[in-house]
């Protein structure tokens, strides 16, 4: 599947209990003999809140790519959209994104990576092929260097992710925004102005990302 924005418009979206005291009473009136106050969980209970817990990963509040053109740092929305957010951060772990190229980067608008093949065709989520869309009305492509997803249409997300470097609102509803640059604008825009091949946006000379760090 070729990840690859729609340039023709995109320029590329029981009963109930009450407890009284220390017996608990059902809300038929009926009694047991237990000790509230003084029972403690068994081994079954306690091992599966225990693993009910460990369960809900803790997602971060900043990532910042380190490219061989400089770092840039950018806030995460992981309460508004956390699937794409745990999408991002667990291949960024996994070291998925070391040595990606930024594939394409087209001047006046953006700079594109995320993609393993470099070609703009490859790339999936985390859990396998593709995922939805997760729009948010307070997040939009109202200005520049927000970080948002790439995708092939209505929910085909997949790892493939570009910074805008100038406001783009026509992707609004279209391309899920996650993130926004909060440091190295200026290795951004160095990045957006390199000579790229006309026939398919490509750098002449290869950007990459050496790694991905996390924080929070």
């Amino acid at each position: 599947m070729s990840l690859q924005f729609d340039w023709s418009r995109d320029v590329s979206s029981e009963g109930s209990r009450i407890i009284y005291g220390q017996n608990e009473t059902t809300m038929e009136g009926g009694e047991s003999d237990r000790d509230v106050f003084n029972e403690k969980p068994s081994r079954d209970e306690i091992l599966a809140a225990t693993q009910g817990s460990e369960g809900i990963k803790k997602l971060p509040e900043e990532a910042t790519l380190h490219t061989t053109m400089g770092d840039i740092t950018f806030k995460l929305f992981s309460k508004e959209c956390p699937k794409t957010v745990e999408n991002f951060a667990t291949h960024s772990e996994n070291g998925y994104y070391n040595t990606n190229i930024f594939h394409r980067v087209i001047h006046q608008f953006m700079i594109q990576t995320g993609d393993p093949e470099g070609d703009g065709t490859g790339g999936e989520s985390i859990w396998g092929g593709e995922f939805e869309d997760e729009f948010h009305r307070n997040l939009r492509h109202d200005r520049p260097y927000t970080v948002s997803m790439a995708n092939a249409g209505p929910n085909t997300n997949g790892s493939q992710f570009f910074i805008t470097v100038v406001p783009t609102t026509w992707l609004d509803n279209k391309h899920t925004v996650f993130g926004r640059v909060i440091k190295g604008m200026d290795v951004v825009h160095a990045m957006s102005i390199v000579k790229t091949n006309p026939k398919d946006d490509k750098p002449y000379e290869e950007i990459k990302i050496i790694n991905v760090s996390l924080k929070g």
